[in-house]
């Protein structure tokens, strides 16, 4: 990732190069930018980067620490979180190399509404950070790529070749479920996740990922970040009070992947399986899994 990032001609509005910067009120404010910012040009995250010199993209190391950072008593990631609106997913990494540290904050792009920090809205214009409210025009395109995205066709992960795509999916399943032969090529079994919205096709040769690919035939839920917390998860709980847990199983694999063997996994937990074996039959169609009105915004489907 820092590879790729350090090849961009210049500081973009999704990235920011810094060197010892550590204000928190300015991590704060950039976090709100590049998440919005991502949205607008529809980037998966954004990114800020400390240790890398603005200009030339040369590695010279920082001495930032974030989870040594506090402000107050309080751990910069937590109070960070906290001024938040909405609570986005973002994430510092530590890195060293040619024996310098370079510390990565990704962050998730906005989704439903503009990401605010202590109650404000900022946005990069260029390589510079912007209050939201002084580009009405760029608000207004904003919120209409919130109303118009759905969360299926946002981007899960950017920019990998062809085999990561088949490293990263279970295309198999996605075949069988599907009822169609699997292509004798590399290239009929891109050609097919493309036509149905699971993956996407950049201009510079790349491939993408969409959430509904990622979603449904993920080997791991844990290759995308800000999907893992979507992972089903079946708690047994002692009584109906759900006061003590007995027993808790999360799925690692994509929920069309992983159907099969979350039901061998509730079947054996419970005495009888007659009624769950006819409410969530195997043979529901997949055309009915991925129609358009299928959404990940709460459908019982």
């Amino acid at each position: 990732m820092l590879k790729e990032l350090c090849t961009l001609p210049a500081e973009t509005e999704w990235v920011e190069f810094k060197h010892n910067n550590k204000n928190p009120e300015e991590i704060g404010e950039y976090i709100s930018a590049l998440a919005n910012s991502a949205a607008l040009i529809g980037k998966a995250s954004g990114y800020l980067i400390w240790g890398i010199e603005s200009e030339s993209h040369k590695i010279i190391g920082t001495d930032f620490s974030p989870k040594d950072q506090k402000v107050g008593n309080e751990h910069l990631e937590n109070w960070l979180l906290r001024l938040l609106n909405p609570k986005i997913n973002f994430c510092f990494y530590d890195l060293l190399t040619e024996q310098r540290t370079v510390v990565i904050l990704e962050v998730d792009r906005a989704s439903r509404h503009p990401v605010q920090f202590k109650g404000g809205e900022f946005i990069r214009v260029g390589s510079y950070k912007k209050r939201l409210k002084e580009y009405p025009e760029k608000e207004r395109q904003l919120w209409r790529i919130f109303d118009t995205t759905p969360f299926e066709y946002l981007l899960a992960m950017e920019n990998i070749t062809a085999d990561e795509v088949l490293n990263l999916l279970e295309y198999p399943a996605y075949f069988e479920l599907v009822g169609q032969p699997l292509p004798d090529n590399k290239n009929g079994i891109i050609e097919r996740l493309i036509s149905d919205n699971m993956i996407v096709k950049k201009d510079a040769g790349t491939y993408s990922i969409t959430n509904l690919g990622a979603i449904l035939f993920a080997k791991k839920l844990d290759d995308f970040r800000h999907l893992k917390r979507k992972a089903v998860r079946v708690i047994v709980y002692k009584d109906i009070t759900r006061l003590e847990t007995i027993k808790e199983q999360v799925g690692r694999r994509g929920y069309a992947c992983g159907f099969e063997g979350l039901i061998e996994f509730i079947n054996g937990l419970i005495p009888r399986n007659e009624i769950i074996g006819k409410a969530l039959r195997k043979d529901v169609p997949m055309t009915r899994i991925l129609s358009p009105r299928a959404t990940m915004r709460g459908e019982k489907t």
